[in-house]
């Protein structure tokens, strides 16, 4: 895991009690799981990131902060995940997840002509609220779970890789020192008789 990488990036315990602003927020702010890199607070920072990342609210950022509080994952790393549904990248995401839901529900998709106004939202909402309410919540619920099982099993196969490499170094380094040892013990061979 890129765990030397989030390391790097997320603030160390000092330097947050040093951020003024973050006393007002009470000291389970400071709880080591919001802000320390293990396997479970990365898990489920993966798994609030991304189910908050599909869900159609504004201020995706709050949500995630308080969700990564609630399950104890990884502050940052939830709030940055969120960021998957961007400027860029929120039509498509949206548009798949409303197919997706009326695939479920049965309903054939209705050509959406979208237009950023309130009158907009209170008419051409209406008809496809269901299907594209139901899309983000499976979609961001099966992101969030496969988030979740990803980072759980690359977290397990690279601890075992290292301790095999460990494993692998430590008996290479035994056997070099059984092999000095050996050399070091060894008597003194007789001179050879046809030299004499």
């Amino acid at each position: 895991m890129p765990k030397r990488t989030f390391r790097r990036i997320t603030p160390s315990p000092t330097r947050l009690r040093r951020i003024s602003g973050l006393h007002l927020l009470g000291d389970w702010i400071y709880q080591p799981n919001l802000w320390h890199i293990n396997r479970h607070s990365s898990a489920a920072a993966f798994f609030v990131g991304l189910f908050i990342a599909f869900m159609p609210v504004p201020g995706q950022m709050i949500f995630a902060a308080l969700a990564a509080i609630w399950l104890r994952a990884n502050l940052p790393l939830s709030v940055a995940l969120c960021w998957i549904t961007n400027p860029l990248t929120i039509g498509p995401i949206f548009f798949l997840a409303y197919k997706l839901g009326a695939v479920v529900l049965d309903m054939t998709p209705q050509p959406i002509e979208f237009e950023l106004s309130w009158q907009w939202i209170n008419n051409g909402l209406l008809k496809v609220w269901q299907p594209f309410l139901l899309g983000c919540l499976l979609c961001g619920t099966f992101f969030g779970c496969l988030g979740y099982f990803l980072v759980s099993v690359i977290w397990r196969w690279d601890v075992v890789r290292r301790w095999e490499i460990r494993k692998e170094q430590r008996a290479r380094r035994l056997a070099e020192a059984t092999r000095d040892v050996e050399l070091r013990q060894a008597p003194n061979e007789p001179p050879d008789a046809q030299g004499k």
